[in-house]
């Protein structure tokens, strides 16, 4: 092999491939991939805006340009469809959300040579990359871990003394040495914190704490030191709001990661179950979809496992005295049988990762006309979809949404219809 070979597609993990099967990290389709490794950059290759990007494992395609993003994401849901031979024919326009739009984003906090850095794990490695600015997490985040940094060194320096410690030292020169994780969430009254790992020790950690919620706005900053969340600040209650209805955040809670994908996966449920009398909403989180679908002449019934989210759903319901009935049920134990199935015309499902064989069976068994399933692992819902076009359904439409920008990450709404 002497000549250079052209870059086709990029692949599920983010490398570009070649036709002979040669893969490359970072590359563009249409690059050109030499003997030696080296690439040259092709019509589609573009400069990555961040400095951390090839580091930080936070981005797998900030290479890409606008119009081959997109098509990795749709070619990702395609693959999973026509794999399972469900045909490529019925996507629909894929949905990419902007850049600094996460409201979303879990970092790491760890003392490194005396300091503290906050910011993902590098690609492959335990490592942590320290962040001076990200083009993905909203701009509020961003802003907050310079200030962040300096709270959590002085907390470790205002930490009482362990007993057996040495004495004689200074306090200034004592070493920081921590391990947290932080979770950070734009809710309805801004930044919401959690800090896991971590316990605030002493009055001066705690007013330091109280001094900064206040200072950079925080909607709320929790701690959890192994035995749950505490909260040390919260001056109003913190709500997120969704279909229109404010509804109660628990600390940790699942939210979309982007407010536009969570609007255009509503959208399409909203569009393909439009005038379905009844809709069970089967791993209801907090009500993204339940409070979307419910109205005058539509009931919804919406199934959670979690209990501190199952009831801030049903505060949330009971408030905006909507036709909602909230069950706290865990599918995976216990999914809906088919009997209790066929009261309702239509069923809209999200389930985790690892998607949903048995709650599928119950509802490929039952008398449910339409199905909606929402999935963030195309090769789970792969097979899904296949038990219910084996019982008759037929898969209408599919619609991608890259709600992780630059990451291999994708999502999809799907559109069932029972002949």
């Amino acid at each position: 092999m002497n000549e250079s070979e052209e870059i086709l597609r990029i692949a599920s993990k983010g490398d570009g491939i070649t036709a002979s099967g040669r893969f490359a990290w970072g590359a563009a389709p249409g690059d050109m991939l030499a003997i030696d490794g080296t690439l040259e950059w092709g019509p589609h290759h573009v400069e990555p805006p961040c400095p951390h990007f090839g580091k930080c494992g936070g981005c797998q395609l900030q290479q890409l340009d606008e119009e081959s993003l997109t098509a990795f994401v749709e070619g990702r849901v395609a693959n999973a469809s026509t794999g399972q031979g469900l045909g490529a024919e019925l996507l629909g326009a894929p949905h990419l959300s902007p850049p600094s739009s996460r409201r979303r984003a879990s970092l790491r906090a760890e003392s490194s040579g005396g300091r503290i850095v906050i910011g993902f794990r590098e690609a492959k490695s335990h490592r942590l990359v320290e962040l001076e600015e990200c083009h993905v997490i909203a701009p509020e985040f961003v802003a907050l871990l310079g200030p962040l940094r300096k709270l959590l060194i002085m907390m470790g320096k205002a930490a009482p003394a362990k007993k057996g410690g040495k004495p004689g030292k200074s306090s200034k020169h004592a070493t920081v040495r921590m391990a947290a994780d932080i979770e950070m969430t734009l809710v309805d009254q801004g930044v919401d914190l959690g800090v896991k790992g971590l316990t605030a020790e002493g009055l001066a950690a705690t007013e330091a704490m109280l001094a900064f919620s206040q200072e950079h706005g925080l909607a709320r900053l929790t701690m959890d030191g192994g035995y749950g969340f505490e909260t040390v600040w919260e001056p109003v209650p913190v709500t997120v709001t969704l279909g229109g209805v404010k509804v109660p955040f628990p600390p940790g809670s699942f939210l979309q990661a982007t407010k536009d994908g969570e609007e255009a996966l509503v959208a399409a449920a909203r569009e393909w179950l439009a005038g379905a009398p009844t809709v069970a909403d089967l791993f209801s989180g907090l009500g993204t979809f339940a409070f979307a679908l419910a109205g005058p002449q539509t009931k919804v019934y919406a199934a959670e496992a979690a209990r501190d989210i199952h009831l801030a759903a049903k505060a949330g319901a009971d408030r905006a005295q909507l036709q909602i009935f909230n069950a706290h049920r865990d599918l995976f134990r216990n999914p809906l049988q088919a009997d209790e199935l066929n009261r309702f015309a239509a069923v809209v499902l999200d389930p985790p990762r690892a998607g949903a064989r048995e709650q599928v069976d119950c509802i490929a068994d039952s008398t449910v006309g339409r199905v909606v399933y929402i999935s963030c692992n195309p090769s789970s819902w792969s097979r899904d979809a296949v038990r219910l076009v084996e019982a008759g359904f037929r898969l209408v439409e599919l619609r991608p949404v890259g709600q992780f920008r630059w990451s291999t990450h994708v999502e999809l709404a799907s559109y069932f219809v029972r002949d």
